[in-house]
């Protein structure tokens, strides 16, 4: 992050200017935490008020790579008129697999102030987004309280996406309830085993299911709008199988099924793309074969999931390169308020609308028992 765009007194100010908004409990427990920070459970307590970078590799200044109408999320997600995605800079896991390097790595974004993002969602609203999808979010989780109560004031009124790897504080996110209407987190690894080797984090399944238990909590079953099929409440876990490691995902999706049956979606990815900072590990430098991908799908049948998703991904290695070059940031949404209108650059616009024409999602009540 240059010195230029940096001030470590950026979002301490906005936290003392909305003060008289927020429970006294509230603003105290922001002030504490962003200076001690144990807001994940890497409880890293650099002082991020004062310019200090966390685990996370940011300061208190929330700093975002792209604000936009995306089409990728699942159809109830994105629909046809696109979800209102804001893709935040760094990232407390940092997955060494990671399809948006440079972005958890805080390479690609602007800083921007909780007024400057209580603009982006009510713009992105007056797009058309069906909802507001925060993407990677945990580390900006208090600022990010601070503005979804700021824009709803402002009549902010569509669904609130919270798009999370699941690495959360329970604690932290009782901050969301009320505020949070769709969970997206991901349920990425059974094994500590491979928690500890591609994200350093050996806990993560017991955290992460702590985590996902406090969602469902908030926002129980799913519930549909019955004219668009859109989401406007619930949840939807994501797992991302990795080649050879269709195992793990059985346990997972076995996991899952028995511990909220029907009361979720879940959604079975294959888009795993090996990018270049895994070319030395062999394990993850492929993809993940159709037979693999199948199992896991038949697996799911056998044990009785019927609600949530599975992929059909075309090709998508040419834009991932683009992505994750050097060259990132010249993709990035300088996030200024008269830009957002027009959020994507031409080339990555035309592939957005080339890649929609394409089979991506289908409903996984494709493998009903009966058929």
């Amino acid at each position: 992050m240059s010195g230029d765009m940096s001030s470590p007194f950026l979002v301490s100010n906005s936290i003392a200017s909305v003060s008289g908004d927020l429970a006294p409990q509230d603003a105290a427990w922001f002030r504490k935490i962003m200076s001690d920070c144990v807001l994940c459970p890497r409880a890293c307590h650099a002082d991020r008020l004062d310019g200090g970078v966390g685990y996370c590799g940011q300061t208190a200044d929330i700093m975002a790579a792209r604000a936009s109408l995306h089409y990728w999320e699942e159809p109830c997600i994105s629909g046809t008129s696109g979800s209102g995605t804001v893709f935040f800079s760094g990232c407390n896991l940092r997955c060494v697999f990671c399809q948006n390097h440079n972005i958890a790595l805080g390479k690609a974004g602007r800083v921007i102030t909780p007024e400057h993002l209580v603009k982006i969602f009510l713009q992105l609203q007056e797009q058309g987004a069906n909802n507001i999808n925060l993407v990677t979010p945990t580390h900006f989780l208090p600022q990010i309280v601070i503005a979804l109560q700021q824009a709803k004031n402002q009549g902010l009124s569509i669904p609130i996406v919270y798009n999370t790897g699941s690495y959360e504080s329970p604690e932290a996110l009782r901050h969301l309830d009320g505020l949070v209407d769709i969970y997206l987190p991901d349920l990425k690894y059974f094994s500590p085993e491979l928690s500890a080797a591609y994200s350093h984090a050996p806990d993560y399944f017991e955290i992460a299911c702590a985590a996902i238990a406090e969602m469902y909590r908030q926002v129980l079953d799913p519930v549909m709008d019955p004219d668009t099929g859109l989401m406007q409440r619930g949840m939807i876990v994501r797992h991302l199988l990795l080649p050879g490691q269709a195992k793990d995902s059985k346990k997972i999706l076995r996991y899952l099924h028995e511990t909220y049956g029907d009361h979720i979606y879940i959604s079975i990815m294959n888009q795993y793309t090996p990018l270049p900072q895994v070319a030395d590990i062999e394990a993850l430098n492929r993809t993940v074969t159709p037979e693999e991908y199948d199992r896991v799908l038949r697996f799911a049948e056998r044990i009785g999931i019927e609600q949530g998703f599975r992929q059909e991904v075309p090709p998508v290695k040419a834009l991932f390169r683009n992505l994750t070059s050097g060259d990132c940031d010249s993709l990035t949404v300088p996030l200024r308020s008269d830009n957002i209108r027009n959020p994507l650059p031409m080339p990555v616009l035309w592939f957005l609308q080339n890649f929609q024409s394409q089979t991506f999602w289908l409903p996984v009540f494709l493998f009903h028992k009966n058929r």
